[in-house]
């Protein structure tokens, strides 16, 4: 009697032992006697205590900071670079058997690969071109952590810590740049000022009435001013209309007819 109530104790507690739960973005790597047998997905699991063991693998993102590298450009500037990777385990069982540790390895293989390609491009193209240099990173990465089952999604550059000296040198090179466009610009409306000026001139001068009316403004601004005495030369072509009136020759006079036109006799 007291036999099968041993037996179902150790039953009982082999079965307890060999209780494994996964949640939904964790998959077991399961290894019998040393041996790959498969996976085990999400929910309650049994495995055979003291022959079977499983390794817990996430599937979630994981996103790393990459600390800070030293890095010499290829124009010879030192500079220190970080950047965040973000990856994803897709084959657990190659995140086990290919590599010993999957996130060490990631950390170390990011590392290098960030020395070696801002190493390999100049300081402008490394703080212009950011899209680029991830890029490359990102493809490079993940054609290594293919073999160990994990995808790399994306790679950025953080952060690019320049020298003091360069960073005077590009303040100065910005201010440079900043003043040419400005006097450019300056320049630039002169130019556009000196022909609306010569347009004006030109149709001024081609109808005399114009200039006269321009010239009438002008005395009408100078007389709104505070000024209590103004001098200001009066041009002969006002008086024209009247001169004409006037240069009438002697001994001549005219005669008008009720409804004819004026006419002048000698």
């Amino acid at each position: 009697m007291l036999f099968p109530i041993i037996l179902i104790g150790v039953a009982a507690v082999v079965f307890i032992a060999g209780v494994r739960i996964l949640a939904e973005y964790e998959r077991g790597v399961i290894f019998r006697l040393g041996r790959y047998t498969g996976i085990k997905t999400a929910g309650l699991k049994w495995i055979i205590p003291g022959v079977d063991r499983m390794v817990r693998i996430g599937l979630r993102e994981i996103v790393m900071d990459v600390p800070s590298q030293e890095v010499i450009t290829r124009d010879n500037v030192s500079v220190k670079v970080n950047a965040v990777l973000y990856f994803r385990v897709l084959h657990p069982e190659k995140a086990v058997i290919s590599v010993e540790n999957y996130l060490f390895g990631t950390s170390q293989l990011a590392q290098t690969t960030l020395r070696s390609v801002c190493g390999q491009a100049e300081l402008d193209t490394l703080l212009s071109e950011r899209d680029r240099i991830n890029q490359q990173l990102q493809e490079i990465i993940d054609q290594q952590t293919e073999p160990w089952g994990v995808k790399v999604r994306a790679v950025e550059v953080k952060q690019i810590d320049l020298p003091q000296e360069m960073q005077r040198v590009m303040a100065k090179q910005a201010e440079a740049e900043r003043e040419k466009r400005a006097k450019v610009t300056l320049a630039d409306g002169e130019v556009l000022a000196a022909q609306r000026i010569a347009d004006a001139a030109r149709i001024l001068s081609s109808e005399g009435a114009g200039l006269q009316l321009r010239y009438l403004q002008t005395l009408a601004e100078i007389a709104g001013t505070n000024s209590s005495t103004t001098i200001f030369p009066f041009p002969i072509e006002l008086l024209k209309g009247f001169m004409d009136l006037t240069q009438v020759a002697p001994g001549t006079r005219t005669s008008v007819a009720p409804g004819a036109p004026a006419q002048r006799e000698e």
